[in-house]
């Protein structure tokens, strides 16, 4: 077998075409191996039976469809699910991170890893504590929802004729300093030959990387997430450190343009971790509402997830419910996210994984390096 085989989960639709165009072979097999792999979760090219028997012979020496190692698989008392997963390019497991599978009466949703820990070190997060070992791939971000959508479908847990109705990128890594990898993962999971999702239902979350917001909003048309957590330069700068870079005035035009232009049920979603005495009282929701007001937008009110070491508390019940009234007050669609899986540290902000060899701790240290995106160049 050649060591230089090409895992398929790596290549969109247009990649796929072009990797069998180069063999001679015609585009339409795209098309047929990508009904394969992701309509029936079929691994094994001697099975792919519309395929020529030459192609088929040939194949393995060529390429190879292969998931990520679940190391460890951790189900949680209200039934949300964790895997810890070893990348395609680290087989000694010393690095590995974190999907969480988050099923409810109506959906099903899969958080997925964008990079193997992060650097942007928000105050608040567990994985921002690790640091930054490297981006995923492309076929290390897409082999996360094929593993899940097909371990459950096996296992006959199905909303209609699919396991998964969600996919959020909301897991370890900021998906936005991941842009060259993320745009076609994303495709593979819209592509109807792919896993055929709608665009309302696959949302990216990002911390405010605002050349790359713009630059998604032109290429693939996903639903926004945004981490926002303060209402206020002073307050976010030392939440949220890449707001130093791009404070909230920038941010929070790049959210206008982001929607601009499109339907009228597009908004941005903002996530907002409620810190016990920190951004949680009376000024901070007349000021968030004042930020969010005239904005198509919805906000997500995530009482804080307490993981060891973060110096921060959770706010009681009556403060957060006083919190999401004053927003409502003002006109604001709120809602607060019921903490699911924190049993299995799978709540939002918990999720650390295995970082080793760390090429970046934190953003305060060393200023992020952004790979540039060679997608439609």
């Amino acid at each position: 077998m050649s060591d230089t085989r090409v895992n398929l989960f790596g290549l969109d639709r247009e990649g796929l075409a072009a990797f069998f165009a180069e063999r001679g072979e015609s585009a339409f097999r795209a098309k047929q191996v990508m009904r394969w792999i992701y309509g029936r979760g079929v691994t094994d090219f001697a099975a792919m039976t519309d395929l020529s028997k030459d192609l088929r012979s040939r194949l393995p020496d060529m390429a190879e469809v292969r998931p990520p190692v679940a190391i460890d698989d951790r189900l949680s008392g209200d039934g949300t699910r964790k895997w810890l997963l070893a990348p395609d390019e680290d087989p000694s497991a010393a690095n590995a991170v974190e999907a969480v599978y988050i099923p409810e009466t109506d959906r099903a949703t899969l958080c997925v890893s964008s990079q193997i820990g992060c650097a942007l070190d928000c105050s608040f997060c567990a994985t921002g504590k690790q640091g930054l070992n490297r981006n995923l791939g492309v076929a290390e971000i897409v082999g996360q929802v094929w593993l899940a959508e097909h371990r459950l479908r096996g296992e006959g847990r199905l909303y209609g004729n699919r396991a998964l109705t969600n996919i959020v990128f909301m897991g370890m890594g900021e998906p936005l300093a991941n842009y060259r990898n993320l745009v076609p993962a994303l495709r593979i999971l819209l592509d109807d030959y792919g896993f055929g999702l709608s665009k309302r239902r696959v949302t990216v979350s990002t911390s405010g990387l605002v050349p790359f917001m713009d630059r998604l909003r032109e290429e693939v048309d996903v639903a926004l997430a945004v981490s926002l957590h303060a209402p206020d330069d002073t307050l976010r700068d030392e939440l949220v450190p890449i707001n130093r870079k791009y404070p909230l005035a920038e941010l929070m035009a790049a959210c206008d343009r982001y929607t601009g232009g499109k339907d009228r049920r597009a908004h941005v979603v903002y996530e907002y971790v409620l810190l016990a005495g920190v951004n949680d009282d009376e000024r901070h929701a007349r000021a968030l509402a004042g930020l969010l007001r005239n904005r198509p937008a919805k906000l997500n009110l995530i009482p804080f997830n307490p993981f060891p070491g973060s110096g921060y508390e959770r706010p009681d019940e009556g403060r957060i419910r006083r919190f999401q009234d004053r927003l409502y007050e003002r006109g604001i669609r709120t809602t607060v996210r019921r903490t699911r899986g924190d049993d299995i540290d799978a709540a939002c902000g918990q999720l650390v994984g295995r970082v080793r060899d760390r090429q970046k701790r934190h953003f305060r240290e060393v200023p992020i390096k952004v790979e540039p995106s060679t997608v439609g160049a």
